[in-house]
């Protein structure tokens, strides 16, 4: 930071504590954000990027020192962020969270560093990067073409967050290994760890978890109805009714949950399986590869039927998950 005389965009910071006992300063940039066009350089697709390093038998990953910190302001822009405190008035000189367009501001600078390595022998994601190796003398030669860009980017990792040569490993959300992904333990464990719901907003925190397991989970939607139905017609707390039958499929659900499978990653030009199905208030399809005389899943998804669907003919809801199917999954077309 560094002190500046006046702007017309100064805010006053705030102490928050956080969890630790420790305290941080947060300054609000509402107004600042508001002023500021939309970046549209868009973000690589998540499931894309996990899926891409399946069949590597050796991962290093990588995550920035202090993220967006080590990316240095525009000279012109740094008296925007300006805020005011007892002893004077200052501005940020690095790039700082709580601002817009930071994420994509990232992902072009590491976009353009690394495009001779991207699909090749990494993969990255704003301040998370991943190396892919065939082989152990692979490691050596990756890593050192990429801290070399590192270093010329003026990029620094975090050691405490850095491990090399493994073979499966976290990555945005999904563990990943050479035959597949799995589901992050965390997001199956939140739900696990969950008891009976007895109200409102209980009921909305298991819909919210489910959601980021749709794809390792098969009937998904129609399992998920009982929940879907104490929340009809609930518009005050008091009207919320935890039923018998919600509570053998939130059973059932854990139990899917705790032996949720591993999904296969496709190769290129593999041709691919779809099976659909259509139930009376729901829909699903699971996309498949056969390997070695097996059928491995390589994504599932359903949705439960709305309005006027659930009268659908069984072809017209056919229809309705394929449609749906190609808007997920159109990458694998």
């Amino acid at each position: 930071m560094k002190e500046v005389h006046y702007h017309s965009w100064l805010s006053k910071p705030v102490m928050v504590k956080k969890h630790d006992g420790s305290w941080r300063m947060c300054v609000d940039f509402k107004d600042l954000n508001k002023a500021c066009p939309q970046d549209g350089y868009p973000l690589p697709e998540i499931d894309w990027k996990v899926e891409s390093l399946c069949g590597y038998p050796f991962k290093c990953f990588l995550d920035a020192y202090k993220g967006y910190h080590q990316i240095k302001m525009a000279e012109e822009d740094e008296e925007k962020t300006a805020f005011i405190t007892s002893q004077g008035i200052f501005c940020y000189t690095k790039m700082l969270f709580g601002l817009k367009n930071v994420g994509a501001t990232y992902q072009r600078l590491v976009d353009r560093a690394f495009q001779k390595q991207i699909g090749r022998n990494l993969e990255v994601y704003v301040d998370e990067l991943v190396l892919k190796s065939h082989t152990e003398e692979e490691i050596i030669r990756d890593i050192a073409e990429t801290f070399k860009t590192l270093w010329q980017i003026n990029i620094k990792p975090n050691p405490k967050r850095c491990t090399f040569g493994m073979q499966e490993g976290m990555f945005l959300g999904y563990k990943v290994n050479a035959k597949g992904l799995k589901v992050c333990p965390d997001k199956a464990d939140a739900v696990l760890s969950l008891s009976s719901s007895g109200c409102l907003k209980d009921v909305q925190k298991l819909n919210g978890k489910l959601v980021s397991l749709n794809r390792f989970l098969s009937k998904s939607a129609k399992k998920s109805l009982p929940f879907f139905k104490t929340l009809k017609k609930c518009t005050k707390k008091r009207d919320f009714q935890w039923t018998q039958e919600a509570e053998v499929a939130f059973k059932e659900m854990k139990k899917l949950i705790a032996k949720l499978p591993m999904l296969t990653a496709p190769k290129e030009k593999e041709e691919l399986i779809i099976y659909l199905a259509a139930a009376k208030e729901a829909i699903r399809a699971v996309l498949m590869t056969e390997r070695e005389g097996k059928q491995l899943p390589v994504y599932f998804v359903s949705r439960s039927l709305r309005g006027p669907e659930v009268n659908y003919t069984p072809h017209g809801k056919i229809g309705i998950s394929l449609a749906q199917r190609k808007q997920t999954a159109k990458r694998y077309f």
